[in-house]
């Protein structure tokens, strides 16, 4: 697959009635409270002459940038031939349509079962109408067409027409029936022909086993789950302020293999304009007394506590307005943050870990470190759970525990309720204003852990079993790792870990290995 535009408005969520396409992300506390312009994108950064036309200088409401998921385009198509009868010779081959009047009953089936599959779905997707292929013309034709997926219903026709289907640009599923309805021919010869060309070894460039379904459509809906993300994924623009970076001597080339692996668009932008742009914030009074006013609203709300000074808080709602302001120039919507370990600090006033916070609370993508090693798995869980997660440091398993904390955790981890949050100084610089946030004891989680050379992501599911207060990154969770623990100290490689709530495991799995990424799963895809 080839990495496609973010650029929403050349793909719009056009559902049929066998899509859905919820939301993208809930409202958080202070979502859209101050708005402003896109302003103009250059081709290595961020124009600095366009802080004319944000929030900076500007205190009218206009349009922001929403969070950008752009729907799976899927193209279902029926294979089949029909047969001439022939005497004292075998003259058809097996599967159950032999009539063009069978034939447009199956089509009339698909589409009822791929409608009802699609209310299972919580992720974009977009079904486009089943057609039918019975020459490798007509392939030829659906194979140009503007989706994603090629779903081949192979009731029976020749390996050319699937064959010609099956286009490099885009991915592809073999759906099979056994019991489901009419027996397909292919069910019987999907391995040995398709896959594997008459002999032992695989011989279908881009598909393999995993891609084969027989009857059952929830089956398909996970791996459509999973190209989702995988799409969302590849190509993503994002935002780095202080630059891109990689953790460690192992991810120094971290942010060069994003781009060529996962084709991301990095926007550099310098300290310097970010100065400037506070600057700037800080001089507009009706802003900075709007970010205090808002500061004030979210302290007063349930379940929100202040252990720090109030002036960060107010500090950190008009750092966010500037995030929202880049993000709003590159037209994306993730960012991340390099050096915040302590160069930001005495520019903003503050420290990034609550607007980082925020804005993964309102469906963006917010990272603290620039550590390229990770972000990728973190974009890609993100859009494969559907929810916010947790970019963290992990600590050293034991006893089947291991602890994970930062200060950059989401409150909205299940992507629809808040968690309780104590707002604590950031822990290393016992400055500015960094969340605690009570994550829910006996979720389940899935934890993947990244390589340096993004050559082999290993993951595992988990479930929390406190949210403790050791002196170490504010929120912080203990988990019960279900898998091997040993192994799991065996095969760590690189260094930050990321989480979400739920288990997602498989689709995640699927998506890696459509990139190129090998697998180390250590529990069962899904929990019974």
């Amino acid at each position: 697959m080839t990495a496609r535009s973010t650029d929403v408005s050349k793909d719009p969520c056009r559902c049929c009635s066998a899509s859905i396409c919820p939301s993208s992300g809930g409202a958080g506390v202070t979502r859209r409270e101050f708005l402003a312009g896109v302003g103009a994108v250059t081709a290595g950064g961020l124009a600095l002459s366009t802080l004319k036309a944000t929030a900076a200088s500007q205190t009218n409401e206009q349009g922001r940038q929403p969070p950008i998921d752009m729907p799976l385009r899927v193209q279902p198509v029926l294979i089949y031939g029909i047969s001439q009868r022939r005497e004292a010779t075998s003259w058809r081959p097996w599967g159950g349509l032999h009539t063009e009047q069978i034939a447009g009953e199956e089509k009339e089936r698909i589409s009822r079962e791929l409608a009802e599959m699609g209310t299972g779905a919580d992720f974009p997707l977009l079904i486009l109408p089943v057609v039918t292929a019975q020459t490798r013309d007509q392939a030829a034709a659906i194979a140009k067409g503007k989706h994603d997926v090629t779903l081949m219903y192979a009731a029976s026709g020749g390996l050319d027409v699937l064959e010609t289907l099956t286009a490099p640009d885009k991915w592809t599923l073999m759906f099979v029936r056994h019991r489901s309805g009419p027996v397909y021919l292919w069910y019987e010869i999907a391995h040995n022909r398709y896959l594997r060309k008459t002999v032992d070894e695989y011989g279908q460039p881009g598909v393999d086993v995993q891609d084969v379904v027989v009857d059952n459509h929830d089956e398909v809906l996970w791996r459509l789950k999973a190209l989702h993300g995988l799409k969302n994924t590849m190509g993503k623009r994002i935002v780095a302020v202080g630059g891109s970076s990689g953790w460690g001597h192992g991810g120094q080339k971290a942010p060069e293999i994003s781009r060529r692996l996962w084709k991301m668009d990095i926007r550099d932008v310098s300290y310097d304009d970010l100065a400037n742009r506070i600057k700037l914030a800080r001089n507009n009074e009706p802003l900075v007394k709007r970010c205090q006013q808002t500061a004030k609203q979210y302290l007063k709300q349930r379940g929100v506590s202040l252990h720090t000074g109030e002036h960060f808080v107010a500090n950190a709602f008009l750092l966010t307005e500037i995030f929202r302001d880049l993000m709003d120039q590159a037209q994306t919507d993730a960012i991340t943050v390099n050096h915040c370990m302590g160069t930001i600090m005495p520019i903003s006033e503050t420290t990034a870990c609550l607007p980082l916070s925020m804005l993964n609370d309102e469906g963006y993508m917010a990272f603290c470190e620039s550590d390229f090693v990770v972000i990728p798995s973190g974009v890609l869980l993100h859009y494969i759970s559907g929810k916010p997660v947790f970019f963290n440091d992990p600590t050293y398993p034991h006893e089947g525990v291991v602890t994970l904390a930062h200060c950059t955790a989401p409150r909205k981890m299940d992507g629809e309720k808040y968690e309780k949050v104590k707002i604590f100084t950031h822990f290393e610089s016992d400055y500015g204003a960094a969340p605690k946030v009570e994550m829910k004891k006996g979720q389940i989680i899935t934890v993947l852990d990244p390589d340096f050379a993004s050559r082999r992501w290993l993951g595992f599911e988990a479930e929390i079993i406190d949210s403790p207060f050791y002196d170490i990154c504010r929120s912080q969770i203990d988990v019960q790792i279900n898998a091997d623990c040993d192994k799991l100290n065996e095969e760590t490689k690189g260094f930050h870990w990321m989480a979400s709530y739920g288990n997602y495991l498989r689709e995640t799995g699927y998506a890696l290995k459509k990139a190129g990424v090998d697998w180390l799963n250590l529990s069962c895809p899904k929990r019974a």
